[in-house]
């Protein structure tokens, strides 16, 4: 006899944005934007490529590059090749490049992908030439020169030996020189000058191959940084680019927060895992379904806030892994109620806003955005 299946009575009548207990929303019109004005900020005959390594910094490549692509950008850089082989059939022949290079045996993946290798050390160097004299014919590449970061790159001695050996240079056939800026961000630093002079003694050992030193924050230091190639990243996704003024690029995430309850709290009692909330009054508070895996910083515990409505609310007590709390104290009759949304990350409370308060940087609260989050993209190909 076979098993009788249960009735069928957990049909899902709602749509994923009601399930969910956030909701993430990324709007590709407003990443199009920051790419075009980047682009047009440029000095003329320079061009503006699009990073887009780590997911498009957690917030998605697959709906990012392609929107992208679209609106002109043909050139992309990612940091392994994981994320390239990823992309690569979503992006026609853009030119992909990777930025951590070839690591031994996976070289063929490269060339099969069309995907453009970012040699970091004479030791990708090589790699790359005996894959060019096995198959009979030049590969391009992409060479990185170190101008002070001391991560990844050629010395210039390195540089010097490469530039001049023509077997090898003819085998690489090499279509971008790069470095990257250490200190862009902060438009005072004297590295940047100082890089900047390492890199044009750098690319006059390579003459007639593009250059590429700037990335977003190196974009606003001026024409003279800005080369043949730019690459912005952070400031595709809205984040500030230095420390002057305020920020040029338009906003890209809002992240809103569901109420899983309200609750009455009387003075004296306390919030959360290690009572460091204890409330001085009667009040109210709204628990929310967001914490640290879902990328809410712990280190926001007791200093971060959100919005309802119109209306900052402070978190209180410790960020929890699914749960954070909110005093709603004194707001309007039925504003704070299960159901209704917090913004955690919005027109009040940018990326930078959070992570300062976080004691961190945008950039690290971009890429922690967790994937419990209901993610709605607006505008570009999805509008």
């Amino acid at each position: 006899m076979e098993p009788r299946l249960p009735p069928n009575d957990h049909t899902i009548m709602t749509d994923a944005s009601q399930r969910a207990g956030a909701i993430l929303t990324i709007d590709l019109d407003a990443i199009i934007a920051n790419w075009r004005f980047l682009d047009a900020r440029v000095s003329p005959g320079a061009r503006a490529a699009a990073v887009v390594k780590g997911d498009s910094y957690g917030l998605g490549a697959a709906a990012i590059a392609p929107a992208l692509l679209a609106a002109g950008c043909n050139r992309f850089f990612v940091a392994t090749l994981d994320e390239g082989l990823a992309l690569r059939p979503l992006l026609g022949q853009a030119d992909i490049a990777v930025l951590s290079g070839p690591l031994p045996g996976c070289e063929e993946d490269f060339l099969e992908a069309g995907l453009l290798p970012v040699l970091n050390s004479r030791d990708q160097v090589d790699l790359w030439r005996d894959l060019a004299h096995n198959r009979g014919r030049s590969l391009p590449s992409v060479l990185h020169v170190d101008t002070g970061m001391s991560r990844l790159g050629l010395r210039y001695a390195e540089a010097e030996s490469l530039a001049e050996d023509g077997d090898t240079m003819a085998a690489i056939a090499p279509v971008l020189v790069m470095s990257h800026l250490a200190c862009a961000d902060d438009v005072a630093h004297p590295m940047n000058r100082q890089q900047l002079v390492a890199f044009r003694a750098a690319r006059a050992l390579f003459p007639g191959i593009p250059g590429s030193l700037s990335a977003s924050s190196g974009i606003f230091l001026g024409p003279e940084w800005h080369a043949d190639w730019c690459r912005p990243g952070a400031a595709l996704y809205g984040l500030r680019p230095n420390d002057q003024g305020p920020n040029p690029m338009t906003p890209v995430v809002r992240l809103d927060a569901r109420i899983l309850q309200v609750r009455d709290i009387d003075a004296g009692e306390c919030v959360g895992y290690g009572a460091t909330h204890r409330a001085d009054r009667r009040g109210k508070l709204a628990t929310v379904g967001v914490g640290y895996a879902d990328g809410l910083f712990r280190t926001l515990g007791n200093c971060g806030w959100g919005y309802l409505g119109e209306h900052r609310v402070p978190l209180v007590g410790r960020v929890s892994m699914d749960l954070v709390v909110f005093d709603v104290t004194g707001l309007p009759a039925g504003l704070a109620k299960s159901g209704a949304m917090i913004n955690l990350i919005g027109q009040g409370n940018s990326l930078d806003d959070v992570g300062k308060a976080a004691g961190t940087i945008g950039y690290e609260i971009l890429t922690a955005l967790g994937n419990r989050y209901h993610r709605h993209y607006l505008g570009g190909s999805r509008s």
